[in-house]
């Protein structure tokens, strides 16, 4: 399919936010981010090109990680920046120099959407989602009174590729391990979990963490939730709640 030339204004000027703040700050230090919450697409992009079959698929966005993201920061008291926009306008744990900041493929799904776009093309898009987002992230981290944790909340697909994946949760970090490890000895839910699984830093995706947690000497861990887990209300509420009570053992750790 034949997607037509992109406007100079990525989003609809009736609904451009690029992200919603949930919660207020709170005394407890820790910000919440969910950088591929949405499956929304603007209407001019038809849907990217996508078949009919793919629109809704984990290539759209993490499927329920906003539902899950929410319930921890209700169970935390602590805010959350969700992002309002599908990743596959802009991806945005990548960095616009990032050739999948804005794929083309994702594993077996092609976005022809995504094809043969422009220097042009791709900065306008790093313009409309990746800096107001970032800068929303920022803007939060800077409002607290002490110096936050930063933890990303993240879903994965079951299989990849035609390879099964074991790994239920996954605790990854950046360049400080601590709080993902901590994370991992602390983890006493109903699921097997690992360090640095399905990926890891060098798969690129920490971004959001060493842009805002690294930079700052911020406690920092991305989570990952098979998506297979995040299938209904009562499962999420399993997961959120031995999340929750994982992370606070483990902050309570590290700051012991």
């Amino acid at each position: 399919m034949t997607v037509a030339a992109e406007p100079l204004s990525i989003l609809p000027e009736s609904s451009a936010d690029v992200a919603t703040v949930i919660g207020q700050t709170r005394s407890f230090p820790l910000l919440l981010v969910c950088e591929h919450a949405s499956d929304a697409i603007p209407a001019h992009l038809e849907n990217l090109g996508l078949a009919d079959a793919d629109r809704y698929s984990h290539a759209v966005f993490d499927i329920g990680a906003a539902h899950l993201a929410e319930r921890l920061s209700d169970a935390l008291g602590v805010p959350l920046v969700i992002a309002n926009w599908s990743r596959l306008i802009y991806d945005l744990n990548r960095p616009p120099e990032a050739p999948d900041a804005i794929p083309a493929r994702v594993e077996t799904i092609d976005i022809p959407g995504n094809r043969s776009l422009s220097a042009a093309d791709r900065e306008a898009r790093a313009e409309a989602l990746y800096y107001p987002f970032h800068k929303v992230v920022s803007d939060t981290l800077d409002a607290f009174d002490t110096a936050p944790t930063l933890v990303t909340i993240h879903s994965f697909t079951p299989v990849w590729n035609g390879a099964p994946r074991a790994v239920e949760i996954g605790f990854l970090h950046d360049a400080d391990p601590t709080l993902a490890e901590a994370m991992l000895a602390a983890y006493d839910g109903p699921h097997r979990t690992a360090l640095n699984e399905p990926y890891s830093a060098k798969d690129g995706v920490t971004h959001t963490l060493a842009r805002h947690a690294t930079a700052r000497g911020l406690r920092n861990v991305m989570i990952e939730v098979r998506n297979d887990l995040l299938s209904d209300d009562a499962a999420i509420d399993v997961v959120a709640t031995a999340l929750a009570g994982a992370l606070t053992a483990a902050l309570e750790e590290v700051a012991a």
